[in-house]
């Protein structure tokens, strides 16, 4: 094996996922993920996940991570197979992902920096409606939202939570972010935007110690923000592996048309 081939496998705590792992393991030849110049990871879109931000978090060299399916949906998954893994690995299409960094700033002046791969989510968090300032690249552009909460949403994750919120679906590649209410009262009729994803964002909470709100990237949240700013973080790309019959743009586009 040489050192552009080194490989690393990760696998969800599930039983299907393990079992599928201790398949593959004396099939082949594994070196730690922090070694490996590819990643090989088994389970759900949560596990893939919790994956790349493993990465993020490491800070090291990002790799490309070849996924396969032992989960629900699977929709950033590949097709479990336990046969083949070379030559699907020789014949990948790569996918490029660019993650969101959210900045929150706590009620108390705490500051948290955490990235999000599908989408950013403010969300009230007693009975009370959150109430909302959103700026767009320093401007005003919603002085007050009356909701339960908003997402900021990349393309690859507008099919996840964004898309149950009743949010647009964006194809990858568009170089735009959805922002999307939930369950908004006032304004009433208004149902989000779409924007440039060069954009700068920044959500503020009005009546806080009132209407406490909570922000969260991905699955990382933080409790009782006072603000929180979206950007896009170019500088950590992330690539993820297909096979070339799954393609991720292709199956973005066709949920718009899913029953």
């Amino acid at each position: 094996m040489s050192d552009l081939q080194r490989r690393a496998l990760v696998a969800s705590p599930t039983p299907q996922a393990q079992e599928a792992a201790r398949e593959l393991a004396d099939a082949h030849d594994w070196v730690h993920p922090e070694d490996a110049d590819l990643i090989v990871a088994l389970g759900g879109d949560g596990f893939m996940l919790q994956t790349l931000h493993a990465m993020l978090e490491r800070r090291k060299p990002i790799v490309p991570v070849f996924g396969m399916n032992l989960g629900t949906v699977g929709f950033l998954m590949n097709e479990w197979q336990r046969h083949g893994l070379n030559d699907r690995l020789a014949r990948t299409k790569p996918f490029k992902v660019t993650p969101l960094a959210m900045t929150a700033v706590t009620v108390g002046g705490d500051t948290y920096s955490l990235p999000a791969i599908n989408e950013v989510s403010l969300l009230r968090e007693t009975r009370q409606t959150a109430k909302l300032e959103i700026t767009l690249n320093d401007r005003i552009v919603m002085p007050e939202l009356a909701c339960d909460g908003i997402l900021v949403a990349t393309p690859a994750g507008s099919t996840a939570y964004n898309f149950s919120a009743q949010g647009p679906i964006l194809p990858l590649g568009s170089n735009l972010l959805a922002l999307t209410p939930i369950s908004p009262f006032r304004p009433r009729r208004w149902r989000g935007a779409i924007v440039p994803d060069k954009a700068r964002i920044s959500i503020r909470v009005l009546e806080p110690a009132k209407r406490p709100v909570s922000a969260v990237g991905d699955q990382r949240e933080v409790r009782d923000v006072a603000r929180v700013d979206v950007v896009i973080d170019r500088s950590r790309e992330l690539t993820l592996l297909f096979d070339p019959e799954h393609a991720l743009d292709d199956r973005i586009t066709m949920e718009q048309f899913a029953a």
